[in-house]
């Protein structure tokens, strides 16, 4: 009961933060290429985007921040185990980007906002960057402490601890490598997502046709590639995944016995923990295989195999995670990556045509298209997380011994039900912050403005 509501509690909190963390990444670029524009054309227009959409990563960045404080404690309250286990590895990235990355992000994000005609033009340029790269570093001192509980590498074991011994196998392993490239370029899908929607919405409801143009066609350049790589990528990670995770990729696919080659499902009824024997919908022969193994007739071990192979290695236990998430996770997450492409493909030739700020009808589909990268991102988190069950370190230590041996299942469900109220109305506010500035009308040109009054880094 413990393991479960303190796993349920730790990915709400995982969940929510996540829902910010692309945001601040894909803004915090596309609002430096802004200005980077304004910077090398002197052109209005684009100082003025600057402004505006650096309101929204102000507000994104102010409440995202408050989202990741909760799991600190977390892991020192609910998983105490599990930290004095292998707190000594996984402390010391997260200690990294608490005392680097987070500090540089922080630190230069209030010389843009309050270095606006105080600082040289190039000097202000420069810390927009500045936090640009600081938001990136932040993630990949993360998912350098996640990807090595997801393939632990670098470590030796004293006295039945693992002890780091190589920091640099840590930051060149492969799930590292290639999750952390897929975490850059989903946040530049999200941001270019959220411009893109932001732009629309202002073209039909009659913001500045000439300036949300140039918004909305930055954020369609910046997404097509963002899109095609992040499909891209993500087939790469999945060969990895593969490669040290196996059951994670048999149970995206429900394959119970081992195949090769192997065929990729569109659909399938049944399939789950219970359910050995699925009905597959239009399957796409070898398909599982390239996505597997990169080769036309791959092998992909099945799930009884490896559950029989664990057992044998690891002791008596259940080592299948929850298929019906992973089979899902995975569909959801490219299937709408897909539709993603899909229209930003629509979107460049609406460019190409010169009919993308008087056209309704992707106007309409491009405004509300904002929700899909978020929902393929928690697709991917549960794909990525649920997958790794039941280890909480691949291979050292499973979840159900990570949990706190004090912690009392009151604790758990007091502080679970805190934090719903806590993150649902912070969610709430920020919605709601973040729908009213992304409405309001672009600040006034720079001519137009009061020539002896400072011009804020953000619109009030």
């Amino acid at each position: 009961m413990n393991v479960d509501l303190a796993r349920i509690q730790f990915a709400f909190t995982s969940i929510n933060h996540f829902f910010f963390v692309p945001v601040t990444i894909g803004l915090a670029f596309l609002t430096a290429l802004l200005q980077t524009a304004w910077h090398r054309s002197k052109r209005d227009e684009y100082l003025r985007l600057t402004r505006f959409f650096g309101t929204l990563l102000v507000i994104n960045v102010a409440i995202g921040v408050v989202t990741g404080i909760v799991q600190e404690f977390e892991f020192g309250m609910n998983w105490g185990a599990y930290s004095r286990l292998v707190g000594n590895i996984f402390g010391a990235p997260l200690a990294m980007e608490g005392l680097a990355a987070f500090f540089l992000e922080s630190t230069f994000l209030g010389l843009w906002l309050f270095g606006w005609d105080k600082l040289p033009r190039l000097v202000h340029l420069l810390t927009i960057w500045a936090v640009s790269l600081g938001s990136a570093l932040s993630a990949a001192f993360i998912l350098a402490a996640n990807s090595w509980m997801q393939h632990p590498v670098g470590y030796i074991m004293v006295k039945g601890k693992p002890q780091l011994n190589d920091i640099w196998a840590v930051f060149t392993n492969p799930v590292f490598v290639w999750g952390y490239a897929k975490v850059l370029v989903v946040a530049l899908v999200t941001g270019a997502v959220v411009m893109l929607a932001v732009s629309a919405w202002q073209l039909r409801h009659g913001g500045d046709r000439p300036v949300f143009t140039r918004s909305a066609r930055m954020a369609l350049i910046v997404l097509v590639p963002a899109i095609l790589f992040t499909l891209l990528v993500g087939d790469e990670l999945g060969v990895v995944e593969g490669r040290y995770q196996p059951m994670k990729i048999a149970a995206a696919e429900a394959q119970w016995t081992t195949c090769q080659p192997c065929s990729f499902s569109l659909f399938q009824i049944g399939g789950g923990n219970n359910d050995h024997t699925p009905t597959q919908i239009i399957e796409i022969p070898h398909l599982l295989s390239l996505l597997a193994t990169n080769h036309w007739n791959g092998k992909v071990v099945g799930l009884n195999p490896l559950q029989s192979q664990y057992s044998k290695q690891f002791g008596p236990g259940y080592y299948v995670p929850n298929v019906f998430i992973q089979y899902w996770g995975m569909r959801v997450m490219a299937y709408l990556g897909v539709v993603v492409l899909l229209i930003s493909l629509w979107g460049l030739w609406a460019i190409w045509r010169k009919t993308l700020a008087i056209s309704r009808v992707f106007l309409w589909v491009a405004t509300w298209v904002a929700v899909l990268p978020f929902l393929m991102n928690t697709a991917g988190w549960f794909l990525t997380e649920s997958g790794r069950q039941p280890w909480i370190v691949q291979g050292i230590m499973l979840t159900k011994n990570g949990i706190s041996p004090t912690v009392s299942t009151a604790w758990l469900w007091i502080s679970l039900i805190a934090f719903i109220l806590l993150y649902g109305t912070l969610g709430t506010v920020d919605l709601i912050l973040m729908l009213r500035y992304s409405r309001e009308q672009l600040p006034p040109p720079r001519e137009q403005a009061d020539a002896g009054t400072p011009m804020p880094a953000v619109q009030y």
